[in-house]
């Protein structure tokens, strides 16, 4: 917050937080008290596009803000946009044209899908699905799985079974570190098949280790290791929060998110409390920064920057603790994200 500065000139910020449990109906309640009760102006992050999709319609209803970094469906700027609401940090139509493109384009041409069973699976499935045709590939087929599931072998034996030559997993977190672990000790993903990781966080790379992730691609808007600012950044948040870690692009997205909305208000004079008032000057705003770059946000809340293609490092490439990726491409600002004319929101239609 003291970043924003405002503190210095007498704002007040006061933040709170609770655990949506990853039900849309608890995120929504928790959302409905926060506007109701407690006077937020502001919800950000919300991981879990299902609640993120629930906690949008609470959002619109109650005039608030709405930022989102950890929920990925690309929905959130399509049929389910608000003029309340900006998408920031990635989103499922960003990880399937850039790690779904890039396979395909490469040879990569036969696919099967393993998909979480929940609003941001079937997105990023129908996506990078989408992405797969649209450079000459195909899809053999798909299972899906419960959320947090634990054992994946009979999913991995279809996926095998199939021959396609990718096994997408349109999955995250622990879902996606344990179908990886699994698919290893099958011995799936070494040979004719290749595993395409479509969403997955450096802290994913670290939980699994170089010796089992090395190879996979990914896509992501935040590394940080990109540049000097990246590192100063990464390195103050290792010393706030106290951890070894690095920053994922969801840290990343919800402190730059925040610095963006705190400009508009600083523009605005102050806080008007009229969210999609806010909103409409942060999307007057270009946005820039030292995590994201230059960018903008488009009229149907897409947050536009670049995007990068990498590729996680063998063990013996790697240079000290966190450095796991090594760049294939940069994805431009205006190719990474859905073309505007592509977008099904009403309000891109302005």
């Amino acid at each position: 917050m003291e970043d924003s500065g405002l503190q210095t000139k007498g704002w007040t910020i006061d933040v709170v937080s609770a655990d949506h449990l990853n039900k849309p109906d608890v995120g929504a309640s928790i959302a409905r008290k926060w506007f109701d009760v407690d006077k937020v102006d502001i919800i950000v992050d919300v991981p879990n596009s299902g609640v993120a999709l629930a906690v949008n319609n609470i959002v619109k209803e109650k005039n608030g803000v709405f930022i989102i970094s950890g929920g990925g469906s690309s929905d959130l700027t399509n049929a389910q946009c608000t003029p309340n609401t900006v998408h920031w940090t990635y989103d499922t139509y960003m990880l399937a044209h850039g790690t779904g493109s890039a396979l395909a384009k490469s040879g990569g041409d036969t696919w099967f899908f393993l998909t979480a069973d929940y609003a941001f699976g079937a997105a990023l499935e129908r996506d990078t699905a989408n992405a797969v045709k649209a450079a000459g590939g195909k899809v053999l087929g798909g299972v899906k799985h419960p959320l947090n599931s634990s054992d994946f072998s009979s999913f991995l034996l279809q996926a095998q079974a199939s021959k396609a030559k990718i096994i997408g997993l349109a999955n995250a977190g622990g879902d996606l570190t344990n179908s990886i672990k699994q698919a290893s000790e099958f011995g799936i993903g070494g040979g004719d098949q290749k595993l395409a990781a479509l969403l997955m966080f450096i802290s994913d790379v670290h939980s699994l280790g170089l010796g089992t992730a090395q190879g996979l691609n990914l896509t992501e808007t935040f590394y940080w290791d990109t540049n000097d600012q990246t590192r100063a950044f990464s390195r103050r948040f290792q010393a706030r929060m106290k951890t070894q870690a690095m920053p994922t692009m969801v840290h990343a997205g919800v402190y730059s998110g925040l610095l963006h909305y705190f400009k508009a208000l600083e523009a605005l004079g102050g806080n008007p409390h009229d969210g999609a008032k806010v909103v409409a000057q942060m999307k007057e705003l270009p946005t820039d920064d030292a995590l994201f770059g230059k960018g903008s946000i488009e009229p149907n809340g897409r947050a536009i920057h670049p995007a990068y293609l990498f590729e996680v490092k063998k063990p013996s490439e790697s240079k000290g603790p966190w450095d796991y990726y090594k760049l294939v491409s940069t994805i431009p600002a205006d190719q990474a994200f859905l073309p505007l004319s592509e977008s099904t929101c009403p309000l891109s239609k302005k």
